[in-house]
């Protein structure tokens, strides 16, 4: 018995060290583990969506693109779930019970996609439910990290946030070849039940949340209003709504995507158990572009490396042409193996790309208010993507663009790839140096950060529309 107990105490100190990175195996670090490996694993559904949309209720790349700019609607009002929580607790818990009943939304949405939804607007509907029961438990699992990371030493300083993250990056690894694999031996019907399952998790281990009931209900919703007092006075100052523009102009360009779904599946027919392969090439891909900003160019000035990148990113986009016109066939290129090198490689430039987003939103938040600025400012990029999605649903219905009629799609790829070049002129909004702003407003007392999340959640890969079905 004593050497079966001093066995499982080595085994407990080298997961705390080198899996938990110092922090104590709980129950209730667990229950956050778990919900944001809910968060990666929902990614199962992602391709029957898509497919889903496209071959049973029939709609065109437009209707697709316009319908996942309306999914996006949850996201963009996030840090009013925070406000919610915080001012109006449930029972007298904050946390807890709007975690129960997130997954339960989340787990009637999907069950909803696989059994009773007929319709476009009836799949427009289940999705937006689904997306708003992610959401809502993203704040609250960011809440909870928050709180719990103020009580790090300085040594320690990021290591829940990294974990979390994991968590996620490991969920969404896992599903990324299945969630194709799947549709070649099950309907779309079949995954959106298997989905199912998974938000009803999140409800199970919230259980496992130690929460005391808040005894004074008021004092919370005074704190939102303090919060929310001066919020109102960070975003009036040009310090923070100029960069803030800056990301909205440069995430809001059209995007292409819709269509070149209907492209890779209708012309070049690429099968669902393929386009797992990329979808797990990408994740990967993603993870290479982290760790090369990280590594590299994370000390490189704001405004060098959004100017570089969103270049490098415009002419590197011009390559999917090669695929749009068949010019990879004159080159000896397989479609399939194009397809996988150019999602490869726009992938990693993509991130690069887009971990500066992350970063300024970071610095640009001063203190008092870091938190809810920083959910806001996350906002606001949330609905650049719905204007990404909505313009493009213009721009397909423009150019004739549909499920069988591909003749102008090098037409809508370039004007799509050229756009995103339309911020550069603007790039003089972005902070000079890399420094927190000097913003003139009074601190918020110690409970400042308890509003809102940090800014691990939004390090998961900030994945277009499309995937925030999940």
């Amino acid at each position: 018995m004593l050497v079966s107990s001093s066995g499982w105490s080595k085994v407990k100190h080298l997961i705390k060290e080198k899996i938990l990175f110092g922090n104590e195996p709980t129950a209730e670090l667990f229950a956050i583990l778990t919900v944001y490996f809910v968060q990666g694993i929902l990614g199962l559904s992602r391709l029957a969506v898509s497919f889903f949309l496209k071959d049973e209720l029939g709609l065109s790349p437009a209707e697709v693109s316009a319908l996942f700019g309306i999914i996006v609607l949850p996201w963009i009002i996030k840090p009013l779930f925070g406000f919610f929580s915080d001012g109006f607790p449930i029972f007298g818990y904050r946390r807890r019970p709007y975690l129960i009943l997130s997954g339960i939304l989340g787990a009637i949405a999907w069950v909803a996609m696989g059994t009773v939804v007929h319709s476009s607007w009836a799949a427009t509907t289940a999705i937006l439910l689904s997306s708003l029961s992610v959401a809502v438990s993203d704040v609250i699992v960011d809440s909870l990290v928050v709180e719990r990371a103020r009580a790090e030493s300085q040594a320690e300083a990021g290591s829940l946030q990294s974990i979390c993250w994991g968590a996620s990056a490991f969920g969404g690894l896992i599903t990324a070849y299945f969630s194709g694999f799947l549709l070649e031996h099950f309907t779309t019907r079949t995954v959106f039940l298997i989905t199912a399952t998974f938000p009803l998790i999140v409800s199970g281990v919230a259980w496992l949340i130690a929460e005391s009931p808040v005894d004074n209900k008021n004092s919370n919703f005074e704190d939102v209003k303090q919060q929310v007092k001066l919020l109102r006075q960070a975003i009036t100052q040009k310090v923070i709504w100029l960069p803030a523009a800056f990301l909205f102009i440069w995430l809001a360009t059209p995007s292409s995507e819709s269509a070149f779904f209907f492209f890779t599946t209708n012309e070049l027919h690429f099968q669902p158990e393929f386009l797992g392969r990329v979808r797990l090439v990408t994740s990967i891909a993603a993870l290479v572009g982290i760790w090369i900003f990280q590594r590299f160019l994370k000390s490189v000035p704001f405004r060098v490396i959004f100017g570089w990148s969103t270049v490098i990113s415009a002419v590197l986009g011009l390559t999917s042409l090669l695929l749009v016109t068949h010019a990879n066939r004159a080159l000896g290129i397989d479609d399939h193996w194009f397809s996988l090198g150019d999602s490869l490689i726009l992938t990693v430039m993509g991130q690069i790309a887009y971990m500066p987003v992350l970063v300024l939103a970071a610095r640009i938040c001063p203190p008092g208010v870091e938190a809810t600025l920083f959910a806001l400012l996350m906002s606001v990029t949330n609905l650049a993507g719905l204007v990404s999605h909505e313009m493009g649903a213009v721009l397909m219905h423009y150019l004739g663009v549909n499920e069988t009629n591909f003749d102008n799609l090098w037409l809508l790829v370039t004007i799509t790839n050229l756009s995103t070049l339309l911020p550069l002129p603007f790039i003089n909004w972005l902070p000079e140096r890399e420094e927190t702003p000097k913003v003139s407003q009074p601190a918020l007392k110690d409970s400042k950060e308890k509003v809102f999340p940090s800014l691990m959640s939004e390090l998961i890969l900030q994945q277009p529309a499309e995937e925030v079905v999940d």
